[in-house]
């Protein structure tokens, strides 16, 4: 089928502890607070008129906990799989770190190369950069958008801030600038067509 036959409703998880608290997350498994929940359920509400018959989460609490809240309205959704090229960015030995330790301890230039720069230069110690994580988002859109076709479904993904910003800028065809410069919302939600 032509581009533009099949939908993807892509979604970040609500606020976790972790992303209220001021720390790096990426790998580990920080729960929802209630305001993440009432984010998941705005997401919910959004696509409660839409149609899909598969999802896609992470192994991450956050990620299946958002998903979910959205299942709810969706019985036609028959096929949950956990794909965690889609996971949170890692930050390697920054995780569970306070951004404002990091600040004190490495200066606000090395925080902010860490946090949002581009490049393998960038790279947090043990972690990835935006470019790692692009290589794996590239791999996951390529094979999704073969199984949305072979077998003619629509998507929801439930995933996480940074894989969120590398497959916007694969469908979008941004630049590195504007995946450096993106807020992912917690409560937003990014369709696509395949």
């Amino acid at each position: 089928m032509e581009k533009g036959g099949f939908k993807i409703y892509l979604f970040r998880h609500g606020q976790t502890t972790f992303n209220r608290d001021g720390r790096f997350t990426g790998e580990l498994n920080a729960r929802l607070t209630e305001k993440g929940r009432r984010h998941a359920d705005k997401v919910a509400k959004k696509l409660e008129n839409k149609k899909f018959q598969v999802a896609i989460q992470t192994h991450l609490s956050r990620s299946r906990d958002t998903l979910k809240s959205v299942l709810k309205y969706h019985p036609e959704c028959k096929l949950v799989l956990e794909d965690d090229r889609m996971i949170e960015r890692s930050y390697g030995s920054l995780s569970g770190k306070f951004h404002q330790e990091i600040i004190g301890k490495y200066g606000q230039a090395q925080y902010d190369m860490w946090h949002r720069g581009y490049g393998v230069e960038n790279r947090p110690p043990r972690g990835e950069c935006f470019a790692d994580v692009e290589k794996r988002v590239k791999e996951f859109v390529k094979d999704l958008e073969k199984f949305m076709r072979k077998n003619e479904v629509n998507v929801a993904i439930s995933a996480h801030g940074n894989s969120i910003r590398l497959f916007r800028k694969i469908m979008e065809r941004a630049s590195k600038k504007d995946v450096v410069s993106w807020f992912i919302p917690y409560d937003g939600v990014f369709e696509y067509l395949v």
